[in-house]
C-alpha cells in the first residue's frame, strides 16, 4: 500500500569538494513532506492560482534563482506583482500542511577534517532519508511504500542517485534500518508545484547556516515546519542537520 505522504526534494549550491566556492560553499537538500491528498487539494491548486493571477497561466516555473535574479519570465514583474510573488508564496508556504527535513553540508569544514571526506550529496541523502523514515514512523506510515520525487538532473546523475538511494534503504547506512522509499526522477518542465517549492526553501536554509545573525525572512517561515523529532523539542539535528 502507498503511504498518505509524499516527499519532494530539492538541493541548493553544488556538491563538489574541488573546487569550493568561498561565496556559497555549503550543499543543502531539502525534503518537502506533505500528505498527498493536502498536496493535491490545497497546496499544488494554490500555487497554480498565483501563477494565474500574475501571469495568467500556470506555465511558469518558480525558480528561486531566477526570481532573485530577476530573470526569464519574472524579469518584467513590476514592484508590486514582486511583492505579490513573494507574499504570496510566503503565504503558501505557511498554510501548507508541510514538514520540512533538510541536510546542509558544510563543504570547507568536510574536506579540512577528513583525508577521504564522503560525497557531499551521499551524506546529505542519508542523513535526510533517516529523518525522513523517522517522521513516517511516527505518523505510523512506515510500513507504506513512500515516494521521493527529486529533479532529474541528467542520465548519469540520476543513476548514481539512485544507487545511492538504492543502498541506504537496503540499511547500508550507521542505524541499518531499512527504508519503505522509491525514488522518482522529474523532469524540471513537468512543472511539479512540490519540487518548485523545495526548490524555494533550500537555498535560504543554506545562507542560515552561513550567515545566521543576518536577516532572512524566508527562513522565519520555514523555521516553523522544521521537522522537530520524535520528542518535538527542537530542530537542530532533526528537521536542520548540518554536518559535519
Amino acid at each position: 500500500m502507498h503511504s498518505d505522504y509524499i516527499i519532494f526534494v530539492d538541493e541548493s549550491g553544488d556538491h563538489s569538494l574541488a573546487p569550493i566556492n568561498p561565496d556559497y560553499p555549503v550543499f543543502v537538500l531539502a525534503f518537502c513532506l506533505m500528505p498527498f491528498k493536502a498536496y493535491n487539494e490545497q497546496v499544488a491548486p494554490a500555487v497554480r492560482a498565483l501563477k494565474f493571477a500574475l501571469f495568467g497561466h500556470d506555465v511558469v516555473i518558480l525558480h528561486e534563482h531566477d526570481i532573485r535574479k530577476r530573470k526569464g519570465p519574472f524579469s518584467n514583474l513590476g514592484p508590486l506583482q514582486r511583492e505579490a510573488l513573494l507574499e504570496g508564496l510566503t503565504s503558501i508556504i505557511q498554510a501548507a500542511p508541510m514538514t520540512i527535513i533538510s541536510v546542509a553540508i558544510n563543504k570547507q569544514k568536510l574536506a579540512s577534517r577528513y583525508v577521504r571526506p564522503a560525497h557531499p550529496y551521499n551524506l546529505a541523502l542519508m542523513f535526510g532519508l533517516e529523518r525522513v523514515n523517522q517522521f513516517l514512523r511516527m505518523q505510523g506510515q512506515h510500513e507504506r511504500l513512500t515516494y521521493v520525487i527529486c529533479e532529474a538532473r541528467g542520465a548519469k546523475e540520476d543513476r548514481e542517485l539512485e544507487l545511492e538511494f538504492r543502498r541506504v534503504c537496503d540499511g547500508n547506512s550507521p542505524g541499518g534500518s531499512r527504508f519503505l522509499l522509491e525514488v522518482v526522477f522529474a523532469d524540471k518542465r513537468t512543472n511539479s508545484e512540490g519540487l518548485q517549492l523545495a526548490d524555494l526553501v533550500a537555498r535560504p536554509i543554506g545562507l542560515q547556516v552561513l550567515r545566521p545573525g543576518q536577516p532572512n525572512h524566508a527562513w522565519d517561515v520555514i523555521l516553523g515546519k522544521l521537522f522537530r523529532g520524535i520528542a518535538g523539542s527542537t530542530v537542530h539535528g532533526n528537521g536542520f542537520k548540518v554536518f559535519p
